[in-house]
């Protein structure tokens, strides 16, 4: 007998096993993240740290060398932007690509998810996939070819209205349709991803709800107002909030297709953060513009999660 508890006594696990086991599972765990932790620090995190000291400095082109060596000037940069009439226009161009741009984009990808989730189409799958393939093809590509199309000589669109009785303007070159025309490719490029994602929120709205709804006699509006939208909240909150962020840092459209002309008149805050950064090499410049957008991002997001949040 005291041969068998004297055994039981050896086999029972001491106190510190649990916290040897807890231990060796978070060792395993940070040696497999190490890696990302690693490449995330030295690429990401590290030059965010950087840009944010640089933009309190005179950093520019002759401190590359000496990069210890720049300047402080504090606040200066970020005062300099208040009374620089290039950023005040970036700033305009850039309210009006959000101001328009999301609500549009919305708007279009919830009205060909309706569509598509009512339509008894047999190819909706492929449907889907062609809405969705401007969103994964090259922005550059894209913009390369929509800059062919809005040739006022020989562009497609142009041609067509020719056709119609119609002279069409120069559209990249005319500062008043330089804006829109950019706008539109944009919004013709994403609205595909909302779609896509309100598309799939709406198969997850039961059936029963609108069958209940017209049994009462609601109309389809009362229907899409009362169930539809109030269901779909959390996809509303998301895609607006991700699609307000990559309108206030579009870049790639505007400079592929005017360069920000004619006169500034397409000109984006990130397109000024790269001219004042590569172009002219005003690091410290750059850096404080760049930290300006990224507050007016982080200000509109916290406004959208207040306003748009689901109601509990």
């Amino acid at each position: 007998m005291a041969t068998s508890a004297a055994s039981a006594g050896a086999r029972r696990p001491t106190p510190r096993a649990p916290a040897l086991r807890a231990l060796r599972a978070a060792l395993t765990g940070w040696a497999f993240s190490a890696p990302f932790v690693l490449i995330f620090a030295v690429f990401l995190a590290l030059p965010i740290l950087a840009s944010l000291v640089l933009s309190f400095t005179s950093f520019g082109l002759a401190d590359l060398q000496k990069p210890f060596g720049a300047q402080f000037v504090g606040l200066d940069n970020y005062s300099t932007l208040i009374h620089d009439e290039e950023f005040r226009t970036t700033v305009w161009n850039t309210v009006v690509y959000v101001a328009l741009g999301v609500p549009l984009t919305i708007i279009v990808g919830l009205a060909v998810a309706v569509g598509l989730n009512h339509a008894a189409l047999r190819l909706k799958g492929l449907f889907r996939a062609a809405y969705y393939l401007p969103v994964v093809t090259s922005i550059v590509a894209l913009a390369v070819i929509w800059r062919f199309v809005y040739n006022p000589e020989v562009g497609v669109l142009n041609v067509l209205l020719g056709q119609l009785g119609i002279s069409g303007p120069n559209w990249l070159g005319d500062t008043a349709w330089a804006k829109l025309s950019i706008l539109a490719v944009i919004v013709w490029r994403n609205f595909g991803m909302d779609a896509v994602i309100f598309l799939a929120a709406l198969q997850g709205v039961s059936a029963v709800l609108y069958e209940a709804a017209r049994i009462d006699g609601a109309t389809s509006w009362q229907i899409f107002r009362k169930i539809t939208v109030p269901l779909l909240r959390p996809a509303i909150l998301f895609l607006t909030v991700i699609t307000t962020v990559g309108y206030l840092q579009v870049f790639e459209e505007p400079f592929v297709m005017t360069k920000g002309g004619p006169l500034n008149s397409t000109e984006s805050v990130s397109m000024l953060v790269y001219k004042q950064g590569f172009n002219f090499f005003h690091l410290g410049y750059a850096s404080a513009v760049a930290y300006t957008l990224f507050l007016a991002i982080v200000v509109l997001a916290v406004i959208q999660f207040r306003l748009l949040r689901p109601q509990t």
